[in-house]
């Protein structure tokens, strides 16, 4: 069976998809599984062993170029993540035949099997979900998978590389202080300023700060305040599967709750995340898939006094990694 699995929003929405996708391919080992993506994940999506096809969609072309793709693609059945009325509508102009998605949206009308999950309810976490809707297709499906999900084999060769380029000799912990926009709770530049000052005052770890392609100013930023610290500032060119092994050797990331956060729990890396203070915006919903004994939470509290005590226990626990 060919099966589609679409989920084209952000980096860390796709790899909330990857445990549904694994799942579909470890229930039958023939299943073809056919991964719709938006051009960010591409290369990611190419690195999972249990995806065996790739199709990008840029968001801009017309949906009847997006139907041509999908209607090549051969698909007996998709699953829809996370929808939209063009994927939607793309999908019933490629004629496949059964169209599996959350019952949400005007984009429903295109779907042939509409699932009623009302995720705004947070009863799993938007992961948990994704896999929930795999057993329309498999009512008996196993929805069990490996943690970390993704692993590389020369992941270590990758960090000894970044080591040695910048004369590292301990364990790293990486702060990643920008976000994509999609988080609701973050430190503001000053907060995490005195965190990184913490953490490099106890002197058992090298700390890195890692920056997007697109965080050129922040990083200059960053390097302003931090100039006499001795930390390490590291903006990432080289692509997303090459961030993600450099991160999977990683003692500790520090994040808000962003595509990055997503990254490195996928690849096994401990994790320290700052989610907002709503049943939206919390752990409870954007947990990420690895193993949740590596996930440290703090749900950022909008009133200022608890803000200061949150604040005052993240420092702590940051002396005590």
């Amino acid at each position: 069976m060919r099966i589609l699995v679409v989920r084209t929003d952000k980096l860390g929405d796709f790899i909330t998809a990857l445990p549904a996708m694994y799942a579909l391919k470890q229930h039958n080992p023939k299943n073809k599984i056919i991964a719709l993506v938006a051009p960010m994940n591409k290369d990611l999506a190419f690195t999972c062993n249990f995806i065996d096809e790739v199709i990008v969609d840029d968001g801009e072309s017309s949906v009847f170029s997006l139907a041509k793709k999908l209607k090549k693609a051969n698909i007996d059945v998709s699953i829809t993540l996370f929808s939209n009325t063009r994927v939607a509508f793309a999908q019933f102009l490629a004629g496949i035949q059964t169209r599996i998605a959350p019952a949400t949206k005007i984009a429903q009308i295109f779907y042939n099997k509409r699932i009623k999950q009302r995720r705004s309810e947070v009863k799993m976490a938007e992961f948990e979900y994704n896999l929930a809707l795999t057993q329309t297709l498999f009512p008996d499906i196993q929805r069990q998978y490996p943690k970390p999900l993704l692993q590389f084999d020369d992941a270590k060769k990758e960090y000894k590389k970044f080591c040695d380029e910048y004369k590292i000799t301990k364990d790293v912990i990486a702060f990643h202080v920008g976000f994509g926009g999609s988080s609701d709770a973050n430190w503001n530049l000053d907060e995490y300023e005195i965190l990184i000052r913490e953490a490099l005052h106890v002197n058992k770890y090298s700390v890195v700060l890692t920056f997007g392609p697109d965080e050129k100013n922040l990083k200059e930023e960053m390097q302003k305040r931090l100039q006499d610290t001795g930390a390490i500032f590291y903006l990432s060119n080289e692509g997303i599967v090459n961030f993600a092994k450099l991160i999977s050797s990683f003692k500790l990331f520090v994040s808000t709750s962003t595509g990055t956060y997503h990254l490195a729990s996928l690849v096994g890396t401990p994790t320290m995340t700052f989610f907002g203070d709503s049943k939206f915006a919390s752990a409870s919903r954007w947990k990420s898939i690895g193993d949740e004994k590596l996930q440290k939470h703090y749900m950022l509290p909008s009133d200022k006094a608890k803000r200061v005590e949150m604040f005052e226990a993240v420092k702590q626990d940051l002396l005590n990694v």
